[in-house]
């Protein structure tokens, strides 16, 4: 019989808990949102192996269909609604064009969706395929978006519920961060290595003893490398010396006449003196040596 996999559950649950007496007029009820087709629905991603009908387009046109299929259905379907958050109104039609939108910019936590049937205006009916094999789908889909998924990511277990949470926070109904799967990987690697250098930790209180110089258990001993000590002593040592030179006046005014005058010759001197100034220094030349 055909089952209602526990991921998808997952993700049936997390829709509800936020969208079910969600401030506005038209909130979303638990039986707009199902995953397993009625008992004479044969064939589609709604049917485990049991249902599926010959060249079922949910098993043959993927490896990855093919290689997925148990008793689990691969399909959720999501009802009308229409609620309040954030100072706006949020609708069936833009979280299922916010969805499309998310898969065509190939997100890392949409990988696993193989088509949404939505319509975007409440007429016309729309697919996204990520195999590019169908375009539309019947008139039942303007008043409910349902979403396909590949079947070896149901039957592996994988958590689906990233794309929805991260939905469900952009409209402020949940607080989260709007991260990927991939980006809380990230951040717990680097997490995880920060905290090494923690000087909690025993190892990063190990690297703080060898930064500081203290690592060594002789008495007296002296570091072959500089330590952040040595660093931080030669730092304020130079700060003190520019400090006092910066007080002084390194201009010696006397020492640069000497320097210019040595390398005067008296006819350069002459030449270099205008003739009424040159007539006034023979004057006062002439008045010293009668003196």
């Amino acid at each position: 019989m055909t089952r209602a996999p526990a991921n998808l559950l997952a993700v049936r649950t997390l829709v509800l808990t936020h969208l079910d007496n969600a401030p506005g007029p038209d909130d979303l009820e638990p039986a707009e949102v199902g995953i397993v087709g009625d008992p004479a629905h044969r064939g589609g991603y709604h049917c485990g192996s049991d249902r599926v009908v010959t060249n079922d387009y949910s098993v043959v046109e993927s490896p990855r269909d093919r290689a997925g299929l148990t008793l689990d259905a691969a399909a959720l379907d999501v009802g009308g609604f229409e609620v309040r958050s954030g100072g706006r109104t949020h609708t069936l039609r833009s979280f299922s064009l916010w969805c499309v939108g998310q898969c065509v910019a190939n997100a890392a936590d949409t990988r696993d969706i193989r088509e949404i049937i939505y319509s975007p205006d409440g007429t016309a009916v729309r697919r996204w395929d990520r195999l590019g094999k169908r375009s539309s789908g019947d008139s039942s889909h303007r008043w409910h978006t349902h979403f396909s998924f590949f079947r070896d990511a149901i039957k592996a277990g994988r958590d689906q519920r990233p794309l929805f949470r991260r939905y469900l926070s952009s409209i402020g109904l949940l607080e989260d961060n709007d991260m990927t799967p991939e980006e809380h990987a990230w951040l717990a690697t680097i997490h995880r290595n920060l905290t090494v250098l923690d000087g909690r930790n025993p190892v990063g209180q190990i690297y703080t003893r060898m930064a500081m110089g203290e690592d060594a258990t002789v008495p007296n001993f002296v570091s072959a490398h500089p330590t952040l000590r040595s660093l931080g002593a030669q730092v304020s040592a130079l700060q003190t010396a520019l400090t006092a030179l910066s007080g002084r006046d390194f201009t010696d005014e006397p020492a640069i006449i000497q320097g210019v005058l040595a390398g005067l010759t008296p006819e350069k001197i002459a030449a270099a003196i205008p003739p009424t100034l040159a007539k006034q220094v023979a004057d006062e030349l002439a008045r010293r040596l009668v003196a």
